[in-house]
Protein backbone atom coordinates (compact mmCIF):
# COMPACT_ATOMS: atom_id res chain seq x y z
CA UNK A 1 0.00 0.00 0.00
CA UNK A 2 0.76 3.42 -0.59
CA UNK A 3 2.21 5.68 2.30
CA UNK A 4 -0.34 7.79 4.35
CA UNK A 5 -0.79 11.27 2.91
CA UNK A 6 -0.08 13.98 5.53
CA UNK A 7 -3.91 15.35 4.10
CA UNK A 8 -5.49 12.59 4.46
CA UNK A 9 -5.39 13.46 8.33
CA UNK A 10 -4.59 17.13 8.21
CA UNK A 11 -7.01 18.17 10.65
CA UNK A 12 -9.20 16.17 13.91
CA UNK A 13 -11.81 14.34 12.36
CA UNK A 14 -9.94 12.96 9.31
CA UNK A 15 -8.94 9.33 10.17
CA UNK A 16 -7.37 6.68 7.60
CA UNK A 17 -8.89 3.13 8.48
CA UNK A 18 -6.31 0.15 7.23
CA UNK A 19 -8.34 -3.47 7.27
CA UNK A 20 -6.62 -6.93 7.19
CA UNK A 21 -9.35 -9.31 6.85
CA UNK A 22 -9.57 -12.88 5.52
CA UNK A 23 -11.24 -12.07 2.48
CA UNK A 24 -12.19 -9.59 0.25
CA UNK A 25 -15.90 -10.32 1.07
CA UNK A 26 -15.11 -9.56 4.66
CA UNK A 27 -13.23 -6.16 3.91
CA UNK A 28 -15.78 -4.67 2.03
CA UNK A 29 -18.36 -6.04 4.86
CA UNK A 30 -16.40 -3.51 7.15
CA UNK A 31 -16.16 -0.88 4.61
CA UNK A 32 -19.68 -0.67 4.01
CA UNK A 33 -20.74 -0.48 7.77
CA UNK A 34 -18.17 2.50 7.87
CA UNK A 35 -19.71 4.37 4.94
CA UNK A 36 -23.37 4.27 6.13
CA UNK A 37 -22.21 5.98 9.72
CA UNK A 38 -19.68 8.56 8.14
CA UNK A 39 -18.51 9.98 4.83
CA UNK A 40 -16.15 7.74 3.20
CA UNK A 41 -13.73 7.64 0.56
CA UNK A 42 -14.31 3.74 -0.13
CA UNK A 43 -11.84 1.64 -2.11
CA UNK A 44 -13.09 -0.81 -5.10
CA UNK A 45 -10.20 -3.36 -4.63
CA UNK A 46 -7.87 -5.15 -2.14
CA UNK A 47 -4.63 -5.72 -2.13
CA UNK A 48 -2.68 -8.72 -1.36
CA UNK A 49 1.08 -8.81 0.00
CA UNK A 50 2.70 -12.29 -1.39
CA UNK A 51 3.29 -14.52 1.17
CA UNK A 52 1.07 -13.11 3.69
CA UNK A 53 -2.56 -14.41 4.55
CA UNK A 54 -5.38 -12.30 3.74
CA UNK A 55 -6.19 -8.92 2.31
CA UNK A 56 -5.83 -5.32 3.02
CA UNK A 57 -8.43 -2.69 2.40
CA UNK A 58 -7.90 1.50 2.82
CA UNK A 59 -10.20 3.55 3.10
CA UNK A 60 -10.47 7.50 4.23
CA UNK A 61 -13.10 8.57 6.92
CA UNK A 62 -14.55 12.45 7.30
CA UNK A 63 -15.88 11.76 11.04
CA UNK A 64 -17.02 15.30 11.08
CA UNK A 65 -19.71 14.77 8.15
CA UNK A 66 -22.24 11.99 10.46
CA UNK A 67 -24.41 10.29 8.19
CA UNK A 68 -26.53 8.83 10.59
CA UNK A 69 -26.90 6.15 13.28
Amino acid sequence: MRQINDAHVAEPGLAVVEVGAADDQTAFALQEVLAMRWATATADRTTRVPGEPGVRLRCYLNLRQELGT
